[in-house]
């Protein structure tokens, strides 16, 4: 194209551009020019031999039509036609004379230069042409069965696009061209082996390629070999081609399809289900993925869906027993499992099998998921990573992710925006991940006009160059050859691709919806709407590829294996929600999925392994590595607490991640800024001053045989990131995974992981997860937005009962834990943190951990802790008690103030001032939930006689108080009550107002010390 236009300007320069093309080409003849057929332009000026050279030369044209005649390949495109046509217009006889006579000569002349010109226009136009269709031609294709909306929401067709014969004066040709031939660009793979075609035959192949039944939506991609791909791919003339046999196999995995969801609205007319009903062709449209993905050597596949369809992928695509997915239809069922369970049509699933296309294993995983639409994705992704991880599949060779959305949701939802955020980068990619939009062409009630302001649903995609490929789902081959294209795709540039499956929904949002409501033209014709069923076997008949009979067969094949599920199904009595666990862990539980003990060995450490961490996190393990003068003095610190055998909080996290490396246990730190933290506390990646790009993990390398470490700052996306941290948390109990915030509040754009699978996962789906939440919290006068992780969130959807006190039985600490939805902890000390870090993996189970963490107890010089507190044989602790004092005479203690976290610090510096320390014990609560009753009444009856008191540095519609105080009172057994000192209650986290904060600071710290504060009071 670029020699072309070059060539169209030189035209129009006269002798000035000649005579820049002969000095451009350094005056070798043309012949010599073009010598290499492979080489279509000369190195130097990047242009072209043009035919207004002629006017002034003869000698030239000679040159040029000798060896044009030797090889038509030897000559510019626009020599090679210009010379045809001399040919074509010669009388018999002439055209076959070697040297060209005073005849030629003068049809040369006769055609210069504005013949020549003109030549060259049409050639351009006709790449124009061709780089239209490859554009634009999406918006002329035939997308949508019911024939009434167009997908891209706008009728216009572009005007470049010769969808009527007047249309061709765009590029300056009428009707009298149709039959010309033109040089066909590199940029096209329509003519077949043709290098020429008529423009007749271009436009009908332009048109065939991309403007019947599949739209392709590719030239945004930047990469050039990856548009020749595709290009190839729906270009080449026949490609679209199936075997008798294919044609069969998708028939019959239609039929499955479709008699599936039949079958369930004859035994279930009243139930809700959310059919598949209208995209029938997603089943074959997954299975032939999956097909070609393993063909290509994949085993493993990690899928995600929302409810719509989701029983007919369980039963047809992973290949659940249809009698468990019937008998979930039974209001009898009574549940086996702990915790309650959720609607079929949002249960997962993992399965084994033989792929029957490729007869290779397979493992198949459908993630369970909510009602949040598109919530799922990033789990899904995190889920595929870590498989990818732990089977050293670097490449995304042997495991992949293929994700399923609504085009509403899909257009609607942000976290899709920020999953396709996480697909290139290096610690999050999953190599390429398969997007299979079902284009309901609705959403709920709501038209796409108002859905959406992009043309697609799909727009989304673009940012990530991933190509998109909208599909009529009434064409079941156009569906099939989509899907092998995209799987092709994702095998070859492990890229993200989207396949637009662009159908209806033959009811409404549910079954028992009525669309005529609001949509009443589009479900009139829906309604007249014959099913693809009946279309595609009506096809294949017709071309005799299976008879009447041997489709009736096929159908009443699978009706028989529904009814005998059907009547196996009224056996069930008992639903095992297990049986639909979506993620298992093989040799962690028992066979009946229980934890094979009910203790933990110590979370204490060797001394000699505090040791050799702490150097290691005090050194710089590589040579010649120069680091920042400002680290190198935190490092020095870190040696002289090494010393001292003294811990920071750093220095505490990093002993609990270096000791579990050891043991074989991989850890991951994930989150904005964990590489050095927030706060420049950690600095677990060092950065060498003089080489770009040079980095060193130190944790890496701690031991011989040690697992590996990762540590990576993400994207500053919460709600995606924390999906993924959580999916990657789900593949494996023996790995420690970790999301920090930035700052603790930003964990409320995540919100939606945080309720719909951390709080409630195991009880819905009876899947366990060790991921553990880093929630920077503190009131430290920075105002309302980095203040408060808002603790009250969490420990509402804390399940222990307030009002009840637990049997003391067995080992309570790890019963209690069992027993809990999540833990919930604020350590005061380094030595805790790493304490129940490391139980958190010693535990024979999983529950998600959430941990308030600090900000400037990162650096406090009283928070601190001895290598004593990590000793063999020492472990958690749930509450530390006073050990002043106060604890030495509990009798005279006059008030017991409970509290967390930082505060402590705040308390115990104001009770030194006043010289109180006989009078008021201070007792701390690490972990808040589940909450530790019986060290809590130990504590309340060791100062039976003081007062008790709550106190905390939130406002007291926030932080712990509702949490803790009915616990406290079901402790003392109503006998006393528990009174509050904090701020009070606020709208806001915080103050931005530094003096506000430190006069509420010092308002409640008075009251906190004044023990005739509540007296006469009423009980709280």
């Amino acid at each position: 194209m670029s020699q072309l236009r070059v060539l169209a300007s030189l035209l129009r320069g006269g002798c000035a551009g000649r005579n820049q093309w002969f000095r451009g080409c350094g005056g070798v003849p043309a012949r010599r020019c073009w010598a290499d057929p492979s080489r279509r332009g000369c190195s130097s000026s990047g242009s072209a031999p043009v035919p207004s050279a002629l006017a002034s030369s003869s000698t030239y044209v000679e040159e040029m039509y000798y060896a044009w005649l030797d090889d038509h390949k030897n000559v510019h495109e626009s020599w090679d036609v210009f010379f045809r046509n001399i040919q074509a217009s010669s009388p018999p006889g002439e055209a076959e004379e070697r040297r060209p006579s005073t005849l030629l000569r003068g049809r040369v002349l006769s055609h210069s230069p504005g013949t020549a010109q003109k030549v060259v226009e049409d050639h351009l136009a006709v790449h124009n042409l061709i780089r239209a269709y490859q554009v634009r031609g999406h918006y002329a294709a035939h997308l949508d069965p019911l024939g009434i909306l167009d997908t891209d929401l706008d009728s216009f067709v572009p005007s470049d696009l010769i969808t009527t014969i007047d249309k061709l004066g765009f590029y300056g040709f009428d009707e009298s061209d149709m039959d010309r031939t033109f040089q066909l660009p590199p940029t096209t793979f329509i003519g077949g082996d043709s290098a020429t075609l008529p423009l007749r035959e271009i436009i009908r192949r332009l048109e065939s390629s991309y403007c019947r039944h599949i739209g392709v939506e590719f030239m945004f991609i930047n990469n050039v070999d990856q548009r020749q791909w595709i290009r190839q791919r729906f270009e080449t003339p026949g490609i679209m081609q199936f075997t008798n046999a294919e044609k069969r196999n998708l028939l019959a995995r239609l039929v499955r399809s479709t008699r599936f969801e039949d079958f369930l609205a004859r035994k279930w007319s009243s139930e809700k289900r959310f059919g598949l009903e209208g995209c029938e062709v997603l089943i074959p449209a997954l299975k032939t993925i999956i097909d070609t993905s393993s063909a290509a050597g994949i085993d493993s596949v990690i899928m995600g869906m929302p409810h719509r369809g989701r029983l007919n992928v369980l039963a047809n695509v992973i290949r659940k027993d249809l009698d468990q997915i019937f008998c979930q239809f039974d209001p009898k069922l009574e549940a086996a499992d702990e915790g309650s369970g959720d609607v079929k049509y949002h249960l997962g699933m993992y399965h084994e099998r033989i792929n029957r296309g490729t007869d290779k294993h397979i493992t198949l995983s459908l993630m369970a998921n909510p009602s949040h639409l598109e919530a799922v994705d990033p789990v899904v992704q995190g889920k595929a990573k870590a498989e990818q991880f732990y089977r050293g599949d670097t490449r995304g060779k042997r495991v992949m992710s293929i994700l399923m959305h609504g085009d509403a949701a899909f257009a609607g939802q942000g976290v899709v925006y920020e999953t396709f955020h996480l697909s290139e980068l290096p610690s999050y990619t999953t190599h390429g991940t398969i997007h299979v939009v079902v284009n309901n062409q609705i959403g709920f009630t709501t038209d796409p006009r108002v859905a959406r302001s992009s043309h697609y649903p799909t727009d989304v995609a673009r940012v990530v160059n991933a190509p998109i490929f909208h599909v009529n789902a009434d064409d079941p081959e156009a569906v099939m050859y989509v899907c092998r294209v995209a799987a092709e795709w994702r095998t070859t540039f492990n890229k993200d691709v989207v396949i637009d499956l662009v159908c209806y929904r033959r009811f409404g949002h549910n079954e028992m919806d009525e669309p005529m409501f609001t949509q009443p033209l589009m479900y009139k014709q829906i309604n007249r709407q014959v099913h693809v069923l009946k279309k595609y076997s009506d096809k294949l008949i017709a071309e005799r590829v299976v008879t009447l009979q041997e489709f009736e067969e096929e159908v009443a094949k699978y009706d028989k294996i529904c009814e005998e599920a059907y009547t196996s199904s009224k056996d069930e009595k008992i639903l095992h929600i297990r049986h639909w666990l979506d993620s298992p862990w093989r040799d962690f539980f028992t066979a009946q999925g229980e934890p094979k003990s009910m203790s933990y060995i110590s979370t204490g450490l060797e001394e000699e392994v505090l040791q050799h961490i702490g150097q290691t996190a005090s050194s710089v393990p590589l040579q010649d590595f120069r680091i920042h003068p400002g680290v190198s003095r935190i490092l020095r610190g870190r040696e002289d607490l090494v010393k001292s055998r003294q811990l920071d909080w750093a220095l505490g996290e990093y002993m609990a991640f270096g000791s579990l490396l050891k043991d074989g246990i991989h850890v991951r730190l994930s989150g904005q800024d964990v590489e050095r933290g927030t706060f420049s506390h950690r600095h677990h990646v060092l950065h060498d001053q003089e080489v770009d790009k040079r980095t060193c993990v130190p944790m890496n390398h701690l031991w011989t045989n040690q697992a590996p470490y990762t540590v990576c700052n993400s994207s500053l996306s919460e709600y995606g990131v924390l999906g993924f941290e959580l999916g990657f948390a789900m593949a494996s109990p023996n790995a420690l995974i970790l999301w920090e915030a930035q700052f603790g509040d930003f964990n409320n754009t995540a919100q939606c992981i945080i309720d719909q699978f951390i709080s409630s996962g195991q009880a819905k789906w009876v899947r366990n997860n060790g991921i553990v939440l880093l929630l920077p919290h503190g009131m430290e006068g920075m105002g309302p937005e980095h203040s408060s992780a808002r603790p009250e969130r969490f420990l509402q959807m804390s399940k222990d009962d307030p009002d009840h006190f637990p049997e003391l039985t067995g080992d309570f600490e790890v019963q209690q834990l069992y027993d809990c939805n999540w833990i919930v902890v604020n350590c005061s000390t380094p030595a805790n943190y790493c304490h129940v870090l490391r139980r958190q993996i010693l535990l024979p189970f999983r529950k998600p951990l959430i941990i308030f963490t600090p900000k400037s107890l990162l650096r406090h010089p009283d928070a601190r802790s001895s290598f004593d507190h990590l000793a063999k044989g020492t472990k958690f602790k749930r509450l530390i008690p006073d050990e002043g004092p106060a604890s030495q005479s509990p009798g005279q203690v006059k008030r017991v103030i409970f509290c967390t976290g930082k505060i402590y610090y705040e308390l115990v510096k104001e009770r030194k001032r006043q010289n109180m320390e006989k009078d008021i014990a201070i007792t701390r609560l690490e972990q808040i939930s589940p909450f530790p009753f019986d060290l809590v009444r130990a504590e309340a009856e060791k100062y039976a006689d003081a007062e008790l008191v709550w106190c905390q540095e939130e406002h007291k519609n926030m932080g712990y108080y509702d949490y803790v105080r009915p616990r406290f009172l079901t402790v003392v057994a109503n006998k006393k009550p528990v009174w509050y000192v904090g701020r009070d209650p606020a709208a806001a986290p915080a103050t931005g107002n530094k003096s506000t904060h430190l006069n509420e600071l010092k308002r409640f710290m008075d009251t906190a010390f004044n023990l005739s504060a509540f007296t006469g009071k009423d009980k709280q």
